[in-house]
């Protein structure tokens, strides 16, 4: 089976490269640190969310095509924010995924909530262009990286003032966990094949460290089942398609709170 992670990194290596020849590293560099936002702690929302839904834009997936083309950053994220998310993930990622940063850029002043960065980052580039448009966080996969890449990656990103979520999928994965990450977040989904299980997150709940705060990310279609992550040690729960794929994602998002609050 064709390793989907492979194409998506080899095209982003490609994609960074072009970015670098127009724009200068080091001009990114000097405005990403004359652009410090205020930072908005996603660990802390999570914390004090009785919920913890991070709830996530994205037009579409390599696996699923096209889930909301039309998709507006000025309509959903807010709306989001409106119908009690504790978080927003925004996918930058173009070929794949349908984002890109200006969705961030135009999501982040229509909401108060902490937004991450959510692509396959490998270069300190993505750092500066995250910090530029007003991240508060950013996705590291582990599956990505090397360890060494990974803490390098993550140390940059504190000093950008962003927060850090790791991916892990297995458990040889917890090996990329440093003082650098801020949560530290499983992927239901195999991003080799695609294929989603949420079991994935119950299987690891107990090799997780205890001290980080935990979140569970993909596959997620049913309140009752956030309640048993919630038991399981997680306090934040990454949702995107169960939403996305609706006519309404934010009118969807509350019935799922409402529904969750019931259960």
């Amino acid at each position: 089976m064709k390793d989907i992670l492979d194409e998506i990194i080899a095209r982003k290596r490609e994609e960074i490269m072009q970015q670098k020849q127009a724009v200068s590293i080091e001009l990114l560099r000097e405005n990403a640190t004359q652009k410090m936002q205020e930072q908005r702690s996603m660990r802390a929302a999570l914390t004090a969310s009785p919920y913890g839904i991070i709830a996530e834009f994205k037009r579409k997936s390599p696996s699923k095509g096209w889930i909301k083309e039309l998709g507006r950053a000025d309509e959903i994220p807010p709306s989001y924010e409106a119908n009690g998310a504790a978080a927003l993930s925004i996918l930058t990622d173009t070929p794949f995924f349908g984002g890109s940063l200006q969705d961030i850029a135009v999501a982040r002043p229509l909401t108060g909530l902490p937004v991450l960065r959510k692509d396959f980052i490998i270069d300190e580039y993505q750092l500066f262009q995250a910090r530029i448009v007003g991240a508060d966080a950013v996705l590291l996969i582990a599956a990505a990286l090397s360890p060494e890449e990974c803490r390098k990656l993550a140390e940059e990103a504190h000093r950008l003032c962003l927060e850090v979520l790791l991916e892990i999928h297995r458990e040889s994965e917890l090996d990329y966990v440093n003082e650098h990450i801020d949560m530290i977040g499983v992927n239901n989904r195999n991003l080799g094949s695609f294929h989603t299980d949420v079991k994935n997150s119950f299987r690891l709940a107990e090799k997780l460290p205890a001290d980080f705060l935990k979140v569970s990310e993909s596959g997620i279609s049913d309140p009752a089942t956030i309640k048993e992550l919630r038991q399981a040690g997680f306090r934040g729960f990454l949702i995107g398609e169960t939403f996305m794929k609706t006519e309404n994602p934010g009118a969807t998002l509350r019935q799922f709170i409402n529904d969750l609050s019931c259960s």
